[in-house]
């Protein structure tokens, strides 16, 4: 679905990737995980379109999108929901899951505002609701029911865990087995290592901007039991 070969970007004059390769196939879900600062967001920025590549290629359904801008990468069917969620706190969820469905991708629609509201119920509740008097948990879910109004093939999840509290992210894992069964290759970016096993297939190791290990499938066990490997990579 997806096949990252060899990328460097960066900051002004600051390098951050660094020959960077992974892949990840349809039906797949794959984990890009490390330690803060390892470049995971600078990697979703490239991949995304939100920054641009300086040398290496990014190849989605055999058609290089490197240098395409970040709303042809999108009507491709490449979603992301950043870090931080970037919704628009006056605005209602229903006004957000609309710029979702305007935004989306040309051909089969796999998603439907009902299909958000089954994988999210409390929306239903709360359509009219300004999302700036919803919790962080459930800016989240709507930050993710818009990404798939877009009509991703590819969903990348930059830190969907972060500032969450157990339970929404163990629904929020949930939302994304859901999707794996709907046939859709997701990329989680994530610091929570222990999460990413228990959704992932594979994982790719982030550290000072290159990819230093591969853990494959059947592998998690004997990965996280390795001190060496998570102290060195992932800062315990």
């Amino acid at each position: 679905m997806i096949e990252v070969e060899n990328l460097e970007a960066g900051y002004g004059e600051t390098p951050v990737l660094r020959e960077v390769s992974l892949r990840l196939a349809a039906n797949e879900t794959v984990a890009v995980i490390g330690a803060n600062g390892a470049g995971k967001s600078t990697l979703v920025a490239a991949l995304c379109g939100l920054l641009p590549v300086r040398a290496g290629r990014i190849v989605h359904l055999g058609t290089d999108v490197t240098r395409l801008p970040a709303y042809k990468r999108v009507r491709r069917g490449i979603g992301v929901v950043l870090e931080g969620r970037h919704v628009f706190g006056p605005m209602t969820a229903r006004q957000h899951l609309a710029l979702g469905s305007l935004g989306a991708r040309e051909g089969e629609k796999r998603f439907g505002v009902d299909d958000v509201l089954a994988l999210f119920p409390f929306l239903g509740e709360r359509l009219d609701d300004r999302v700036e008097l919803m919790s962080g948990g459930e800016q989240q879910m709507v930050a993710l029911g818009r990404a798939l109004l877009l009509q991703p093939q590819l969903l990348i999840l930059d830190e969907p865990s972060t500032g969450l509290s157990p339970l929404v992210v163990k629904q929020i894992m949930g939302t994304i087995g859901a999707l794996r069964a709907r046939g859709m290759g997701i990329l989680l970016v994530e610091q929570n290592v222990a999460l990413a096993a228990e959704v992932a297939d594979r994982a790719y190791v982030l550290s000072v901007g290159r990819v230093v290990h591969e853990v494959h499938k059947g592998e998690w066990a004997g990965f996280l039991a390795d001190d060496s490997l998570v102290n060195t990579y992932l800062g315990g």
